[in-house]
């Protein structure tokens, strides 16, 4: 009798090295990115008496504190603006930056429980973070146009512009945010250092004083912090005699592209070990 041909033996190992990126993962997730959005939103503001009232005080707060501190007593430069609105159009885009950061950081760590009990592109989580905090930036935007009509500050076109800005700032949050997501799975000392990281990356910021401050021969190494071509283009937008962003802003882009492509090979090479881990 003859024996039976054996099959062909298939083995499965883990990934080892720098796995490729698989973008077609992503194909047809936006439903599920859409959901993840709604869900952070809900949980945002669940049992709060304000609701997304804080998106309008955070900035509105923190702009008359900076406007007394900084403008009143410090005295600072507010490159022709009056100060409370040269505060508040570097805190609207700050404020959605330090949020999404704060949680696209945090994202797989809260949201364990989906981590253990079924697939999906994990680099969704801190996505959705990032993406739920344009809703509080769009609201606090809203903030800023009243506060230059109430100052008597005509709207520029050059306010088109700020989509591109709020893609920039959302950039800038993801990038470190999934390096920090995907450290924080294995390192929970993590969750304590971005509240830290996140106060010193205020003061490598130009929100509560002008970034003509910075010497012209550091200037392009400044703007490696994408953050400070943010803010600029925010003030731009709204002040007469500023200036267009020039090689800064180009400076800001590229650091924040290769920090983003270097962070998403990084998370697809820590990514096996989540579920496992967290």
């Amino acid at each position: 009798m003859p024996s039976p041909i054996a099959g062909p033996t298939i083995t499965i190992r883990p990934p080892r090295g720098w796995a490729p990126l698989d973008l077609r993962e992503f194909v047809g997730a936006h439903e599920l990115l859409y959901f993840l959005v709604l869900r952070n939103l809900k949980v945002r503001y669940k049992q709060t008496v304000l609701g997304a009232a804080w998106a309008l005080l955070q900035p509105l707060l923190t702009m008359a504190i900076f406007s007394l501190v900084f403008g009143r007593l410090a005295r600072l430069g507010s490159d022709g603006l009056p100060y409370p609105v040269f505060a508040l159009a570097a805190l609207v885009p700050w404020t959605y930056f330090a949020n999404a950061l704060a949680q696209a950081g945090n994202s797989l760590v809260d949201q364990h429980q989906l981590l253990t009990k079924v697939y999906f592109p994990r680099l969704l989580l801190p996505v959705a973070a990032v993406v739920a905090g344009l809703v509080d930036l769009a609201v606090a935007s809203v903030l800023l146009l009243v506060v230059l009509v109430w100052y008597g500050i005509a709207p520029s076109p050059r306010l088109l512009a700020a989509p591109l800005f709020a893609l920039l700032a959302a950039a800038s949050a993801l990038a470190p945010g999934i390096w920090l997501a995907a450290l924080n799975v294995r390192y929970r000392d993590v969750r304590y250092v971005i509240p830290f990281l996140v106060q010193i990356w205020l003061f490598a910021t130009p929100v509560a004083y002008s970034s003509a401050l910075v010497p012209a021969r550091w200037r392009l190494l400044y703007h490696l912090n994408p953050m400070a071509a943010v803010v600029e283009g925010f003030r731009w937008m709204i002040a007469p005699s500023a200036f267009a962003p020039g090689a800064g802003l180009l400076v800001a882009v590229a650091a924040v592209a290769t920090m983003l492509t270097a962070g998403l090979y990084f998370f697809r090479r820590m990514e096996h070990s989540f579920a496992d881990v967290v």
